[in-house]
């Protein structure tokens, strides 16, 4: 049978606020350049073709920006209304037209996100396959490591105790965060945590950007000592010439890009040689179709990829990645999907239902404070 041409009828966006059960803070609380987050705020995009293939997609902000990539993607949903929903390449690009006027990173490209990952999520349930599958999978399973666990706002003991509880859910990589005023107590609970979970289990730290470069440098090489799997945002975003030193300079392999919002940030990244271990954001960067774009120039580059958040999006990504990758395990999102990721033996299995694998809860439209809708419904 050939294809069959279809086209998009309806789209529905939808923004929800994801409450979090306790308050939680990493370098940047400690350091006074942010709040503890209470919440994280979604959002969502459904879209329905003429045929009744559907697809889910969404993107995320942190403390500030989740209204903004809202209102951005009610003013430009409506262009993809009659297109065929196999282009997506061509709809990224004129939805990219339809907002030209507020850049390509940043919002403007976060609140695409979610309709372009709707648009894949969609084509590989069309095509009856797991995303993953869709794009050429590598591996039927990813390496997992959690980060939920490890944030400063909880004690040394409660990290430990989250470490072990994740180790026996069969995660296999615990990260804990680092970055505190106080270096000693960084190493301090270094040292715990590994004596905690032993030599042989994976162990990343992550500063979320708090270091200056003398520090960075200091608390690298005091760092070695526990054979870290990588050493996360040392420094500022931005600072690629820093990362690069600091590359050079360690045996520890760092990792940096979660915050970068585009493709091109992410180029100068990569140009200047400033980590071993790229950890892009789809969401972030502007979805599915530009997380390619970036993971074919990390690729070439030869770098190590650990994307970062969004479990249910970049399981599929990483899977897909020529390299052994990571994923990062977090539990915060799960009250919003009816389904469950499956970690065993150290790594998350690729879901085989197809496309992303999940579908909304009920909890996860309890949540939600605005819709809106475009199209035939």
């Amino acid at each position: 049978m050939g294809y069959s041409p279809d086209s998009i009828r309806h789209v529905k966006l939808s923004t929800a606020t994801l409450p979090l059960s306790t308050p939680i803070s990493d370098a940047k609380v400690f350091t006074g350049r942010q709040k503890p987050m209470t919440e994280v705020v979604f959002l969502f995009a459904e879209i329905t073709t003429e045929q009744g293939h559907e697809g889910l997609g969404f993107s995320y902000s942190k403390r500030a920006g989740g209204p903004a990539q809202y209102a951005h993607a009610k003013e430009v949903a409506e262009t993809v209304i009659g297109e065929d929903p196999n282009d997506i390449a061509k709809l990224y690009n004129k939805l990219l037209w339809a907002g030209a006027s507020v850049g390509r990173s940043g919002v403007a490209t976060q609140a695409l996100a979610a309709l372009d990952v709707a648009l894949w999520d969609l084509k590989a349930k069309r095509a009856e396959l797991p995303l993953a599958k869709l794009l050429g999978a590598h591996r039927d399973s990813v390496r997992t490591y959690n980060t939920s666990g490890g944030f400063l706002n909880a004690s040394i003991d409660e990290v430990k105790e989250r470490a072990s509880r994740s180790l026996a859910e069969g995660i296999g990589g615990i990260k804990i965060k680092v970055g505190l005023p106080d270096t000693a107590e960084d190493l301090r609970r270094v040292e715990a945590v590994r004596a905690h979970i032993g030599d042989s289990v994976p162990l990343m730290v992550d500063a979320n950007q708090q270091w200056d470069r003398a520090t960075a440098l200091r608390m690298g090489r005091r760092l070695e000592q526990f054979d870290l799997v990588w050493i996360e945002e040392p420094l500022d975003a931005y600072d690629a010439a820093g990362h690069a030193d600091l590359a050079r300079a360690l045996d520890t392999p760092i990792a940096t890009g979660e915050m970068l919002a585009s493709v091109a940030e992410h180029e100068r990244l990569i140009a200047a040689r400033a980590c071993d271990i790229i950890q892009p954001d789809a969401p972030r960067v502007g979805g599915i179709t530009q997380f390619l774009r970036l993971a074919t120039l990390a690729d070439q580059a030869g770098l190590d990829l650990a994307p970062h958040f969004a479990m249910e999006i970049h399981l599929h990504l990483a899977a897909a990645y020529p390299r052994e990758p990571w994923v990062e395990h977090f539990d915060w999102l799960n009250p919003l999907f009816n389904e469950r990721l499956e970690t065993k033996d150290g790594r998350m299995l690729v879901p085989e239902r197809p496309g992303l694998g999940v579908t909304f809860s009920q909890q996860a439209r309890a949540w939600t404070t605005g819709t809106a809708e475009f199209g035939r419904a």
